[in-house]
């Protein structure tokens, strides 16, 4: 039971990393095109986690054949979840972003379904259901001020194409989390992402070098965000807790990120936060805590009652 509570504790602070993104992306848009927000950072963080692959190296060799399984991942779900991401924010709005977010725990749902063959019990289900109450309460004020018109229909389509490959990526690391560590699944994603990142960066946005220079506070403060936190630490705290939970309460811990991105909207751009904010937080909260330690209950029940 304490692995499961520091798994989702851990949950909870990569949670509130990831709702910095959208805040992020525009703090960095004035002056940095989509391919270099995501290529700068990540390489950073490749930069930054090279001393741990050089460590775990001498434990476990890695030949080439064995690495093939993080092109797939960084093509069909990292690649279109980072660069979509970045693409899509900047041509709709951070509050458009907010809410299609809400689909991804579904669709993480959906993959754990078809990928993994997990199922939904009803605690799950419980869980899923008080958890979407409490993000619509959370998100009721911002759903209202959506705009969903035709000038935000390709960043919002974007982001929603973002959001499955984050889904497909997150499910498909599950199913290969006991091969690899925390440490060499982020680090490998990313070394393809680069490969692949490197010349659309040089072919549509060579000019941003030479702008480096003259970057401002907010471009510095964005870009250093988006590399310690969203692609640093967040993800080594994220594989470490995947590799103890299902890919489906992960899935249902994402309800947090729209819920932590309120109070980061109120400290940084002096957004009040709502009585239905509030109200729907610890809905979101419960429904966490529910899946948490009840699932954990019937599921350690039912193995005993098997065994």
């Amino acid at each position: 039971m304490k692995r499961i509570i520091i798994s989702w504790g851990l949950l909870l602070l990569c949670n509130l990393m990831w709702a910095l993104q959208f805040t992020c992306i525009k703090l960095v848009q004035d002056q940095v095109g989509p391919y270099f927000t995501v290529w700068a950072p990540m390489t950073m963080a490749v930069l930054l986690l090279l001393p741990f692959i050089l460590r775990e190296r001498n434990d476990q060799k890695r030949s080439v054949s064995d690495l093939l399984v993080f092109v797939r991942l960084g093509l069909l779900g990292a690649f279109p979840a980072q660069v979509l991401m970045t693409w899509g924010t900047q041509y709709s709005t951070a509050t458009n972003a907010a809410v299609l977010t809400l689909s991804l725990p579904v669709i993480s749902t959906l993959f754990a379904f078809l990928m993994l063959k997990e199922k939904m019990n009803p605690v799950r289900w419980v869980s899923f259901a008080v958890a979407i109450i409490g993000v619509v309460l959370c998100t009721f004020g911002d759903i209202r001020q959506a705009d969903f018109t035709a000038g935000y229909t390709v960043g919002n389509l974007l982001i929603f194409l973002a959001i499955v490959g984050n889904a497909y990526y997150n499910t498909g690391c599950k199913a290969i989390a006991s091969r690899y560590s925390e440490i060499e699944m982020v680090f490998y994603t990313y070394v393809v992402m680069i490969i692949f990142l490197t010349p659309l960066v040089l072919f549509y946005e060579p000019e941003v070098f030479g702008r480096i220079g003259v970057f401002t506070v907010q471009t510095w403060t964005g870009l250093a965000l988006l590399t310690l936190f969203h692609n640093f630490l967040s993800m080594v705290l994220f594989f470490k807790a995947l590799k103890t939970l299902d890919a489906m309460q992960v899935a249902l811990s994402n309800y947090m990120i729209t819920f932590m991105g309120l109070p980061i909207a109120a400290i940084w751009l002096g957004e009040a936060l709502s009585g239905y904010a509030i109200a729907g937080g610890m809905l979101v909260l419960a429904g966490t805590l529910i899946v948490t330690i009840v699932d954990y209950r019937m599921s350690n029940h039912t193995a005993i009652i098997k065994n």
